[in-house]
């Protein structure tokens, strides 16, 4: 695979951005060291580089792309809307019209403020829960990877530089699928936890009474329930998780899904909760999601379009169709390659993901690197295996062969070595405390 042009913007690119990119997860530390692949374009679920390399997709803007690259019908809703402006010094009727097409799909849904991105909608969500309650302490899932940019989640992390103790104290953790731990935490700090946040789903289902018994201790506690559905909203259900497993959050946000790549974000839920950040009421004022940007109207076109597509067409059941499809053919190579105990897929399938592991059956890094390089050598780009409405019986159908055929170097390297097959350094944990 020739990535000469792609090598030659690299060194410039670190010149002038942190890090090289502006998200951590796209970062070089990500993918293999050989294979610093710079995209250009997209269409549907296929990308290409500065090199000319084609590749079948499956992180689609960090599973923001769920209807595909440039998507014509949403593309042209916002397209139209630039002609007419795109922000306003006062507020445009197309706010109106996307927040009740939102609030008519998320079942929680009362009241409506739109962002720029999920960590605009969760922050929201934590200073709402803050001022409705009175309280200070946040409880995060301690299972699931991130919420937030902000202090109060990144200061959880092992990132953690820049941030005060104070802030870091603030933040408490508790498990998925233990409504123990969460209810120790409520035991421990006593009326001083404002809300508890989560995802309802990752790689593992909720147990059953999970979710429900987390509203409940919430409810006993007089904690605030915030769902976080920037990934599972638009792909477990068009209402998303919380109508998936019927369960009402006092608040959740959306994003991602919501805009098909355009930055848009949603933070919905109970009324009396949601009104502190307006005027109609006589208690202290919440700063709540005022940005120059939170609300331009081609933003919000593109919602409202991809919206629409959701309600017009089969995504969501063609999401799990094809992810089903793209999950057994996946175990049926890795069953093949005699490595079903070394590298599986999990998830559901609107959004699978897989684990790399190593010849102790560990999780490794290692292998997960020599994975992505056989795979993008084979034209599948494959941070995860996050399917969209836009890949095709036959693109799932030449990923499984390339997933294959990358399956038989891994079990090469289970035998010989990983050392031996792996190009380049191994791809690093993002949260980790030095380079």
């Amino acid at each position: 695979m020739n990535v000469t042009k792609s090598k030659e913007l690299q060194a410039r690119f670190h010149s002038v951005i942190p890090g090289g990119a502006h998200t951590y997860a796209k970062g070089d530390d990500q993918y293999p060291e050989t294979m610093p692949v710079y995209l250009e374009r997209g269409k549907g679920c296929h990308v290409w580089d500065v090199d000319g390399n084609e590749f079948i997709e499956y992180g689609m803007g960090l599973r923001s792309v769920t209807l595909g690259h440039a998507y014509e019908r949403v593309v042209e809703a916002a397209c139209r809307q630039l002609q007419s402006g795109s922000n306003f010094v006062r507020p445009s009727p197309i706010e109106l019209d996307c927040a009740e097409a939102l609030r008519g799909l998320i079942p929680s849904a009362e009241m409506v403020k739109f962002g720029k991105h999920g960590s605009d909608a969760t922050n929201a969500a934590v200073k709402l829960a803050r001022a409705y309650t009175g309280r200070d302490l946040v409880a995060v899932c301690g299972d699931q990877p991130f919420f937030s940019v902000d202090d109060w989640f990144i200061g959880s992390t092992p990132m953690d530089a820049g941030i005060p103790k104070i802030i870091q104290s603030l933040t408490v953790k508790y498990g998925y699928n233990d409504l123990e731990s969460l209810d120790c935490l409520f035991a421990k700090h006593p009326k001083r936890i404002a809300c508890v946040i989560l995802e309802a789903e990752k790689e593992i289902e909720p147990a059953a009474g999970f979710l429900t018994g987390l509203k409940e201790l919430c409810g006993r506690a007089g904690a605030v329930l915030i769902l976080d559905e920037m990934i599972t909203g638009f792909r477990w259900d068009n209402g998303g998780a919380q109508k998936y497993y019927d369960i009402r959050p006092d608040l959740s946000t959306f994003g991602k899904a919501l805009g098909n790549g355009f930055a848009i974000s949603a933070l919905v839920g109970r009324r009396d909760i949601m009104k502190l950040g307006g005027l109609d009421h006589g208690v202290e004022r919440v700063f709540l999601l005022s940005t120059t940007h939170g609300a331009e109207s081609h933003a919000l076109a593109a919602a409202r379009e991809t919206m629409r597509v959701y309600r017009d067409e089969p995504v969501v059941e063609t999401l799990w169709r094809r992810g089903r499809r793209l999950a057994e053919g996946i175990r049926q190579a890795a069953e093949g390659s005699g490595v079903s105990e070394y590298f599986q897929v999990r998830g559901k399938p609107c959004c699978l993901a897989y684990a790399t592991m190593d010849q102790q059956k560990q999780p490794s890094a290692a292998f997960r690197t020599l994975f992505l390089q056989e795979t993008m050598r084979r034209g599948v780009i494959a941070p995860s295996l996050v399917i969209s409405y836009a890949h095709t019986d036959g693109d799932v159908q030449r990923t499984i062969e390339a997933i294959a055929a990358a399956l038989q170097v891994y079990r090469r390297a289970l035998d010989e070595g990983v050392e031996k097959h792996l190009v380049g350094r191994p791809v690093k944990p993002v949260f980790r405390k030095f380079n």
